[in-house]
């Protein structure tokens, strides 16, 4: 079974995800801020992490700069999921250490999708 963490403050988005990832057969673990997403991602090693980048406290960058300077999840794939689609937000979060980018509003059908690519599930 996968593990996966979800870093995202909207309750309508977590449960969306959280649904779609249950479906997928993987475990997920919860947080709503980005301190409790490190605090997570530093004790327990994850398959994948989802990353909401606009969190109330430390932002999604911040936190997944930390992430990367984690011992257990420093080569976990961190996927943004954000809101945030202008010009260069994309690469900033690439820049901050993400390894992909999927832009809210979230379609369910792209969604299943991208994470089966990224959980490698045929």
């Amino acid at each position: 079974m996968r593990k996966v963490l979800v870093i995202e403050d909207n309750e309508k988005n977590m449960y969306l995800i959280t649904y779609i990832l249950n479906s997928l057969n993987c475990e997920v673990r919860q947080a709503i801020t980005g301190e409790l997403g490190l605090e997570f991602a530093i004790k327990e090693k994850f398959d994948l992490i989802l990353m909401d980048i606009q969190l109330p406290g430390m932002n999604g960058y911040e936190t997944t700069k930390k992430i990367r300077n984690s011992e257990k999840n420093a080569q976990t794939q961190i996927i943004a999921v954000t809101s945030f689609a202008m010009l260069g937000d994309k690469k900033k979060a690439l820049d901050a250490g993400c390894t992909g980018y999927i832009e809210k509003p979230i379609n369910p059908e792209t969604l299943i999708i991208d994470l089966k690519k990224y959980l490698n599930i045929k």
